[in-house]
Parts: C-alpha cells; structure tokens; sequence
C-alpha cells in the first residue's frame, strides 16, 4: 500500500486499541461527528478488557504499591504463587521502574498520585451511567457496592486506619460488623470478622460483553474496525501515518490506546520515552457459581477478589511482573480456587472453570496518561493500571473534549496530572 500524504486523510481520528478505552473513546468521538477507524491485532475486547475483574473500584485513591514493597521484596522473588510476584529474571529490566515508583511514595507525589487517582474515580460512575444509559445497556452495570472482609481479629486495626485515611479523601465507606457481612451475603463463612462496604462502587455483569455492546453502537455510529498490528508510525504536514502489517494507514489525528503496548508508539510519534510497565492479572471464571455472592468482594488477608456475572464467578486479583513476552504461569490462576477455600460455608465448584491471564498497563506514579501533544496530532489515553475498566468512560469523554478544544488543550487544567511531560 503505497503512502499518500494527502491534506484530507480518509480519517479524522485513527485509534490503535481495541480494549475498553480505546472503544469508548471510538463511540464518543464518532458521536462527536468524526470520521473514526479503530486498529487493533485482536479482536476488540481480547486484550486485558476481555479478563478484568469486573469491579468499577472508584474506591481505590491510592497507589499501587506502598513502602511495604520493600519487606515483601523476598517473597516476591521467591515465592511463585505468591498475590505479589517479581520475576527474578525480569528484575534488571524491572529495577528502575520499581525504584521511580518508590521514589513516588515520598509525601508530595504521593499527594499527587492519589489526587490524580481521585479526580477521575469521583467521575467514573458518572461517566459510566450516561454511556451505558446512551447505548440502552444500563442494566449490565450493577450498582449494588462492594465489600472488602478481613478474618483474624488482628486485622481489624488495618481495617479501621484504612476507614480513616478513605475518610480523609472523602471515599464513600462503611464499617460493616460480621452480623452486616453475613446478613449480605450469607454464603460467606463464620469465620469473617466484619468489613468495609464502599455504596458508591459496583460491578459489570459481563466486562467483554459491555466492550461488544459499545463496539456495536460505534459501528452505529459510523466506526470502522480494523484488525491490523501497528507497527509505527510518523507524523506529517496532513496528520498521522500509522504503519501496519497492511500497509500505511492515514489520519488527521491518532488516538494511542493499547495499553501495556502504547510505549513504542508514543515513543515514534511523540519522539517520548516513558517508563510503561505491566502488571501481568490473572483470572480464574467458575461457571457453576452464579448465586454465592450478590456484589463484588475482596479479602483483606488473602489479596484477591470475586466478582458475581451471567457467567459464573469471576476469582482475580493476582499480580506479577514479568514483563510483556514471558509465558503465563496458570497455575497463578488456579492458585485463586485454593485462595477461596475457608472463605464460604462450602467451597467453591471450579469444575469447567477457566484460567486467564493479561497485561495491566503501569506508570510508576499509578496515574494514567491523558493528553493531546504533537500540535493536536497526538492524543494519549493508557497507563490505567487496574483501574482501566474503572476509567475508560470518564477518560473517554476527556479524549472527546480535548479533540473538541483542538490543540489548545491548555482549557483543562484539571488533566495536569495525567501530562505526557511529567515524564
């Protein structure tokens, strides 16, 4: 395909992602009147939208580790089936992003990261109701809370400075006792103590559903989808070349969405280097679980969570860093079954139960990247860390007002956390 740089490219906004921001922001845009092409490798919604765990956590303000990383150092290396696992052969490569993000946890970036974190989860749930309400899907949204259990009567001080520092940031929380938790969800066992119940959060009764339901109203709207792998790209008098293993696709401007693999093309187009990281989730779905649990909940102890759908019960939660080609390790998917056992008054069925694994992008301040640079060419939404599913709407409609505002994006002082430039 040979490369035409014409004043009037065949699209207004090129998007390259297929997952859950990159779709949302296809549908705005294109209700925005624009001409839209999406490009991904895999079909939309294959990618991390496909396995998340389904939670709308507008609760968590706070950064993705905190200093205690460092005792927990050992038992990352180490242990294999561990909630929290460093590659030891990744480690070099891992190091200086590890050492950026403790750098992070000093009292003013820290302010800063849970600041950022704040602003775009107060909005999410927002966002997420008048998308959904927009495509006539409102009832895949469940917004019905969530809880966080804890067992040993030693955790409850843990419990209640978390109550206290969610207090601080104006986080919706409630302390709920063991009769609270059991009157709730009366299938979990005697032997939790009590919880934190968050009502302004809920749960998505099918995450690759939803990804589909969007794309369907984007094709509505006039968005064409395309499944090619991007392998670079350059910017020019007219937009954007974006080179794909089809040839050279042309826009006025381009959208990079791809989570975890956004850095090499932000680096083509925007000539930035910026210190993307993965944080490899698993996922283990039992399809005979459809009644065990009425919202999403996360144990305190044991570092996972189960999140009720149509489809059964979706057990995640699980982190490694190991990069973006090492092999998945799925018994760290089955390791989540053993994880539930003793936390229902009968254990779980896993029978059909299927493992998943995928690739959480991670800046280390925890904050997303969402920004137009490039004179206007360029727009950036990835970095979301596990809070993707959480944020793809409300970053969508930031994505659709920068693209209104054109380049002089410096009407939205509200996205200065999220800057390309910090970096």
């Amino acid at each position: 395909m040979r490369e035409l740089k014409t004043a009037n490219p065949p699209h207004d906004i090129a998007i390259v992602g297929a997952g859950i921001i990159g779709v949302a922001c296809a549908l705005r845009l294109a209700r925005q009147g624009l001409r839209v092409v999406v490009i991904d490798r895999q079909a939309p919604g294959h990618g991390a939208s496909f396995g998340n765990a389904g939670h709308l956590a507008t609760e968590q303000v706070f950064p993705i580790a905190d200093l205690s990383i460092l005792k927990r150092l050992p038992s990352m290396l180490m242990d294999p089936m561990g909630p929290l696992r460093l590659d030891w052969k990744y480690l070099p490569r891992a190091l200086p992003w590890f050492i950026r993000l403790l750098l992070n946890l000093r009292p003013v970036p820290f302010q800063q990261t849970v600041a950022g974190l704040r602003a775009l989860n107060e909005s999410s749930l927002g966002a997420w109701q008048r998308l959904l309400t927009a495509i006539d899907r409102a009832h895949l949204l469940k917004e019905d809370g969530s809880l966080l259990v804890f067992e040993h009567a030693d955790a409850r001080a843990a419990i209640e400075a978390l109550q206290k520092r969610l207090h601080q940031q104006q986080v919706p929380v409630d302390f709920w006792s063991a009769g609270a938790v059991h009157n709730a969800a009366p299938q979990l066992s005697q032997q939790i103590q009590g919880g934190l119940f968050f009502p302004r959060t809920g749960h998505f009764l099918d995450p690759y559903r939803v990804v589909c339901e969007l794309v369907k109203a984007a094709q509505a709207s006039g968005v064409a989808f395309v499944q090619q792998h991007v392998q670079g790209g350059h910017l020019h008098e007219h937009g954007v070349a974006l080179v794909t293993d089809h040839g050279t696709l042309q826009a006025r401007q381009a959208v990079i969405a791809c989570g975890a693999h956004s850095a090499r093309l932000t680096a083509a187009l925007t000539g930035k280097k910026i210190p993307l990281d993965t944080e490899r989730g698993y996922h283990l779905m039992l399809p005979h679980e459809h009644d065990r649990l009425p919202f999403a909940v996360t144990s305190l102890e044991r570092r996972f969570i189960m999140t009720p759908m149509s489809t059964g019960l979706r057990l995640a939660g699980t982190v490694e860093f190991a990069g973006l080609h090492s092999p998945a390790n799925m018994q760290r998917a089955w390791q989540l079954h053993h994880l539930s056992k003793g936390l229902f008054r009968r254990d779980l069925n896993a029978d059909g139960a299927t493992p998943w694994m995928g690739f959480r992008p991670s800046l280390p301040d925890s904050l997303p990247v969402i920004d137009q640079v490039c004179d206007g060419k360029v727009l950036l939404a990835f970095g979301h860390q596990h809070l993707g599913l959480t944020q793809a709407a409300v970053t969508a409609e930031l994505i659709g007002e920068l693209v209104s505002a054109g380049s002089a994006n410096a009407g939205f002082p509200g996205l200065h956390p999220y800057r390309l430039d910090r970096f």
